[in-house]
């Protein structure tokens, strides 16, 4: 009679991370596997990579000094290299050098042996990524590199291996038990050379001036763009920036709201220096028509928002989004250091950048 597929007979006991051996090949668990014994096996894997990278720290020393000192001192482009899981950490190096604004290209080992090694040349430096140090298809570029005068730095698991030896410098991250039920895929070896990529990108961001304006260059899209653009960046200036004298008749001011370009929802009020005394919205006009003023010839600083809250050009635009969200407002008047009205920020430019 066969077994009950619910039998607590034959369940199989997950592989403990570090410190154990290895099996021949993975555990298949039953349907019945326990749910903590899983959850414990998966918070293990996390606790492997940890540990992986911790161990790291201990290991940083003259050598991560010397690695920092020939990129920071690059005159060309780091080159980042690697095969498999190595290279796919390699290419997210160098996309985070890159945007950091260090030059950096990232090589795969077997295309550079047909051709793109053209992609170095003198002035650049090579980072050389392989947990084994023995990765073939990398290694034998070494005497290609070492002919141009190019400089390797190797990110490896040991420092005896032949990418070790044809290297310039070693970033050894030391020997790194996989968190693995085999012991066999790469993962707690490659969140550790992921970390020292990492530490060796950040370290060189801070010895170098490279600030937020910098970095919002570089990052013109998505979430990481709009958190740092500045206000100048999408307000309505010059022509499209609608301004009237505080003298200004009601009447003129509605026609510039609503012949500016983009039919902003306001005007900005200035004194005759072009300070910024004061607002008027399409909000003011429908409060005035509902409480039956049909005076268009007052002058517009008889009926505008006096002291009206503002911001400055170089404000970001998440605080200035933040501070209209309070104000439950449309517009913001933008003024420089002395206080003259040079732009106006619009909701609906806003809403087209998605910050709202």
């Amino acid at each position: 009679m066969a077994r009950s597929p619910r039998s607590p007979a034959k369940k199989p006991r997950l592989r403990a991370l570090p410190g154990r051996s290895a099996p021949t090949s993975p555990p298949v668990m039953d349907e019945d596997e326990d749910a903590a014994a899983t959850l414990a096996y998966a918070r293990g894997v996390l606790e492997a990579e940890a540990h992986a990278i911790l161990g790291v720290t201990e290991r940083l020393g003259p050598s991560f000094l010397r690695a920092l000192k020939l990129v920071r001192e690059c005159t060309g482009q780091v080159v980042v290299t690697g095969m498999g899981k190595a290279g796919l950490i390699g290419q997210k190096l160098s996309s985070t050098l890159a945007s950091t604004g260090v030059r950096s290209v990232f090589l795969h080992p077997a295309e550079a042996v047909h051709g793109d090694l053209g992609r170095v040349g003198r002035g650049d430096v090579i980072l050389a990524m392989s947990n084994s140090g023995a990765t073939e298809e990398l290694v034998r570029l070494l005497p290609s590199f070492k002919r141009m005068g190019v400089p390797v730095v190797a990110l490896t698991g040991d420092a005896e291996s032949a990418l070790a030896r044809g290297s310039d410098v070693v970033l050894d991250i030391g020997r790194i038990e996989e968190a693995c039920p085999m012991g066999l895929v790469p993962t707690a070896s490659t969140a550790a050379l992921h970390a020292v990529g990492d530490a060796l990108a950040m370290t060189l961001l801070r010895s170098r001036p490279f600030g937020t304006d910098d970095y919002a260059l570089l990052h013109p899209g998505g979430k990481l763009g709009r958190s740092v653009l500045r206000v100048f960046e999408l307000m309505r200036s010059g022509p499209s920036n609608p301004v009237v004298r505080d003298t200004a008749r009601l009447s003129e001011t509605v026609v510039v709201m609503t012949n500016t370009p983009g039919r902003p929802g306001a005007a900005c009020v200035v004194d005759a220096a072009g300070l910024l005394v004061g607002i008027f919205t399409d909000g003011d006009l429908r409060r005035l028509v509902e409480r039956g003023h049909t005076d268009f010839d007052v002058p517009v600083r008889a009926v505008m928002g006096k002291r009206p809250r503002c911001v400055t050009p170089d404000t970001l635009v998440l605080a200035a989004t933040a501070q209209m969200r309070e104000l439950r407002v449309d517009q913001l008047p933008v003024v420089d250091v002395e206080g003259r009205a040079v732009g106006l920020l619009d909701v609906q430019d806003l809403l087209a950048s998605k910050f709202v």
